[in-house]
């Protein structure tokens, strides 16, 4: 990347110092990736970055703009190919899992982010994310209840909460266990796990 990166136009070069960083999170703490460090994956100088990123949240607030944008691009795609309200929710889940087995540093900084005390232009942006993925799930749990798929009692936000909150808990563990693809390996089982209390009732 570093021989390529020197030679870039304004916004490629842009675009590959936000894969770096995703890159470098999936390596390391997210919170003490430098500037520096991610000149050096580069192969630049810290001023030529920062002809480009003016700071490091600079850097940062682009990286969240790179993820929102991949994550609900991806996310609309599998809702869009399922056939019902259910089949989207688990064409999502799965879609979801699948951007975190192959993009590892997403969730480590999305959590670093959370964790920091106070508020910041890059934690708004995670919590704009995570409602507008809400938003996207509700409806769909509306939809599902209403075609009678999904069962009536329940509840759009706490099941659109319980979604997220299943995807978390598998990533959580594929950290603690150091191995990020075992989050597809329990995808399957967890989604299913998830149906069991949110679908129709016999």
């Amino acid at each position: 990347m570093d021989a390529v990166a020197r030679h870039l136009p304004a916004d490629e070069r842009r675009a590959v110092t936000v894969e770096t960083v995703v890159e470098l999170a999936a390596e390391q703490n997210p919170s003490e990736i430098t500037t520096a460090a991610i000149a050096t994956r580069m192969g630049l100088t810290q001023g030529a970055l920062f002809r480009h990123f003016p700071t490091k949240d600079a850097i940062w607030r682009a990286v969240m703009d790179w993820v929102a944008e991949r994550l609900m691009a991806r996310v609309d795609r599998a809702a869009n190919s399922a056939a019902s309200p259910l089949g989207a929710l688990e064409a999502i889940f799965m879609a979801h899992v699948a951007f975190i087995a192959e993009h590892p540093g997403v969730p480590r900084m999305i959590f670093g982010e959370l964790q920091r005390p106070g508020d910041s232009a890059t934690r708004r942006m995670v919590k704009a994310l995570l409602e507008r993925y809400r938003d996207r799930l509700r409806a769909l749990i509306e939809q599902g209840r209403a075609s009678g798929e999904l069962d009536p009692g329940v509840d759009p936000d706490q099941a659109a909460l319980l979604f997220v909150g299943s995807i978390q808990g598998l990533v959580m563990q594929s950290l603690v266990a150091g191995d990020v693809q075992q989050v597809r390996r329990d995808a399957a089982g967890a989604f299913a796990t998830l149906c069991r209390g949110i679908g129709r009732k016999a």
